[in-house]
């Protein structure tokens, strides 16, 4: 199975949260895509237009080699010209409205 469709079969709940905000257009009819890969790594969500990803992390992103891997990751998709922006799982839940703010801020 290809892997970016086994992504989005499997998503987070923080994932299917935000991905219904995003979809269809719902901000600033701007399209994202998800799990969409770029190099060898697959972005959370896309805007292709914009160049703007957004990443969700869990808990597991606060450890020291997932944070060393998260910022070489980062690192390859801003010399890339992409933008990204990273959220915890708990801001999608404490405050979603916000996380969308600062999408629509970004974009």
């Amino acid at each position: 199975m290809h892997i970016a469709r086994k992504l989005r079969r499997n998503q987070t709940p923080w994932e299917i949260k935000l991905w219904n905000a995003l979809r269809d257009r719902n901000i600033q009819n701007l399209k994202f895509r998800r799990q969409t890969k770029i190099g060898n790594y697959y972005a959370d969500f896309l805007c292709v237009e914009k160049k703007l990803i957004i990443e969700l992390d869990g808990g597991h992103h606060d450890e020291v080699r997932t944070r060393f891997a998260d910022n070489y990751r980062q690192k390859f998709l801003e010399a890339n010209g992409y933008r990204v922006l990273r959220f915890w799982n708990n801001e999608i839940d404490k405050n979603l409205e916000g996380v969308i703010e600062r999408i629509m801020q970004n974009s």
